[in-house]
């Protein structure tokens, strides 16, 4: 391992011979990210926490994942993360969570509300639910897999018994179609659109 390796080296090597040093190299890039994301979620000490839980989560998911750019990828991951940790909280607890930001899938650029009474998290999570169910099956199912449950392609094509371009193209498709569902959502419950 060369310590001057970029990312995608990186990621390359690990993926081929499963060395943690590797990942932990690779990590190391990022961890001050990494914790800035769960901080924005969680206390500084759950957070802390988190940094190593999903280093413990890279171990397997860097082998299932097909990553082009791992530091948005890690980002997302984190993000996610944090997201269903908030949300396993709430449900345990029965806590709401503010949070005016729209939970993101991979890659996805972030969504901000201006407004002070921004929708919670709750919401989000809730609009989400609702356009996933007005995608057509093999969109709903395959996005379903990849981003809630965070299957690989290989995984979604065994669960499903499609063929690989096609649950390629239903995640592409569904995202956007989910994406834009729920800008209508978000326009909506701004008393944009009627």
């Amino acid at each position: 391992m060369k310590p001057d390796a970029d990312d995608a080296a990186l990621v390359r090597e690990y993926k081929a011979n499963g060395q943690l040093d590797t990942l932990a190299a690779l990590y190391q890039r990022y961890m001050d990210l990494v914790y800035g994301v769960c901080l924005k979620y969680l206390d500084p000490e759950t957070a802390r926490d988190e940094v190593m839980q999903i280093f413990e989560t890279l171990i397997t998911k860097l082998q299932q994942h097909e990553v082009q750019n791992f530091k948005s990828w890690l980002h997302v991951l984190t993000r996610n993360h944090c997201l269903m940790k908030l949300r396993a909280a709430k449900g345990r607890e029965g806590l709401e969570v503010p949070y005016d930001e729209r939970p993101v899938m991979e890659n996805e650029e972030k969504y901000h509300h201006a407004e002070e009474n921004g929708p919670g998290l709750e919401n989000n999570l809730q609009a989400m639910e609702k356009c996933l169910e007005t995608l057509p099956e093999e969109q709903k199912r395959s996005v379903d897999l990849f981003f809630l449950q965070e299957k690989s392609y290989r995984e979604v094509e065994a669960l499903t018994g499609y063929d690989i371009k096609k649950v390629k193209s239903y995640i592409q498709n569904g995202k956007r179609n989910l994406k834009l569902c729920m800008e209508k959502q978000a326009l909506k419950a701004e008393g944009g659109v009627k």
